[in-house]
Parts: structure tokens; C-alpha cells; sequence
């Protein structure tokens, strides 16, 4: 995966996973919630991933 590929990756799994820790605080479903907070995370890693794809080069 190139850069802007993981970096499209990263955003939509920061706003999938802000919407599930949302849902998951409104609704008191605290699995929902974990699972949102994971998926940011996930979010978080790739950004950084295509950020030093980016840095280094996609062939990385």
C-alpha cells in the first residue's frame, strides 16, 4: 500500500472508530465502545505508517 492509501485507511477507521466509542458512551455499551477505541488506534498506526511510507518512499 502507498501512502495516501494508508493514510485514507487511517481516516476512515478514526471516524468509524469515534462514532462506535460514541455510540458505545450514549448507549452504555462499553464492547462498543473498546471496539471504537481499538479501531482509532488502528487508525492512528496506519496514519503513521503512511507517513513514513511517505518519508522513505512507497516501496517500503
Amino acid at each position: 500500500m502507498g501512502e495516501m492509501t494508508d493514510k485514507l485507511k487511517a481516516a476512515a477507521n478514526k471516524t468509524a472508530g469515534s462514532v462506535k466509542d460514541g455510540i458505545g458512551k450514549m448507549t452504555d455499551d462499553q464492547s462498543l465502545q473498546a471496539e471504537g477505541k481499538a479501531q482509532k488506534t488502528k487508525g492512528s498506526v496506519q496514519d503513521v505508517s503512511g507517513t513514513v511510507k511517505g518519508k522513505l518512499g512507497n516501496d517500503i
